[in-house]
């Protein structure tokens, strides 16, 4: 049974641009404990009315790592320096690879700005390896449809695979690390024993609910991070609830960030802040 290290509880909320009210639940300026996931920030939910403004983050660059949007409620609008634009729905994921360097910016959409509603997302950074952080950017853009759902055992919920590997099915996201990536949504008093691979860093974050992990009470919106040793978290849902499950191999290299750059050493900091004042991480077309 995998030991809780952590349960991280009652973390205020700021806003990221003027469309984001996030909780951070834990960053890559805090240590190297969640290797190799580097940020998570928990939007929401949050109520918007309906409004002419455009709600977000502006043209800003990522180098060194990726970036993965989750999205439960609302919809988002992204562009980058590639050429990719979508917007994201409910269930959808974006999966960002900004590796050797890449602009965007990421709105509310324009017809979720004019209705009004409820946003709810998470977004997580995943460190790179040094070899892969010169790789060139890529988009994935994964919609709900593509994500195999399982039936977990004894009729406890079920488990939706963004990622890796649960039993029989593979999440359709292709990573560079060995990781998995899974959503739970758990009936009212269930009990279900969780298979993880020993030796990576395992998270839980439960963003609904009331439940127990290894007994342990935890409710929305809080983490446990667990020890690299064993393979099986025991989880009982008292109410229904939905969890967030990260699991990642350990890259086990020097962190060093600052904002949107995460490199090995300060002076890949410094040429990442020059290759983007130079525009040589792109820049994006002019908005239609």
């Amino acid at each position: 049974m995998k030991k809780i290290k952590q349960i991280v509880r009652n973390v205020p909320q700021h806003w990221v641009g003027d469309g984001f009210p996030v909780r951070s639940l834990f960053s890559y300026s805090s240590g190297n404990e969640y290797d190799p996931f580097l940020l998570l920030d928990y939007a929401g939910p949050q109520d918007f009315a309906p409004d002419e403004a455009k709600r977000g983050v502006g043209e800003h660059p990522h180098r060194g790592f990726e970036t993965v949007t989750i999205l439960y409620q609302g919809e988002l609008e992204h562009r980058d320096s590639t050429g990719s634009h979508g917007n994201l729905g409910p269930g959808d994921v974006q999966w960002m690879t900004a590796a050797s360097g890449i602009v965007h910016e990421e709105f509310h959409s324009r017809n979720f700005a004019r209705n009004g509603g409820t946003l709810e997302m998470v977004q997580l950074w995943v460190n790179l390896r040094s070899t892969d952080k010169a790789s060139p950017p890529k988009y994935q853009d994964l919609r709900d449809d593509q994500f195999p759902r399982v039936e977990l055992a004894n009729a406890a919920g079920t488990a939706r695979i963004i990622a890796g590997q649960f039993g029989e099915a593979d999440g359709p996201a292709s990573t560079f690390t060995p990781m998995n990536v899974w959503d739970l949504q758990l009936k009212a008093n269930a009990t279900v024993d969780l298979k993880v691979p020993a030796g990576h860093t395992t998270v839980l974050i439960t963003q609904q609910g009331t439940v127990r992990v290894n007994d342990s009470p935890m409710k929305g919106v809080e983490l446990a991070l667990l020890e690299r040793e064993g393979d099986l978290i025991q989880i009982h849902s008292e109410t229904e609830s939905r969890i967030l499950v990260l699991t990642g191999e350990p890259l086990g290299e020097p962190v060093v960030g600052q904002g949107p750059f995460v490199m090995n050493t300060r002076e890949e900091i410094h040429e990442s802040i020059q290759a983007y004042q130079a525009g040589k991480m792109g820049h994006l077309a002019p908005a239609e």
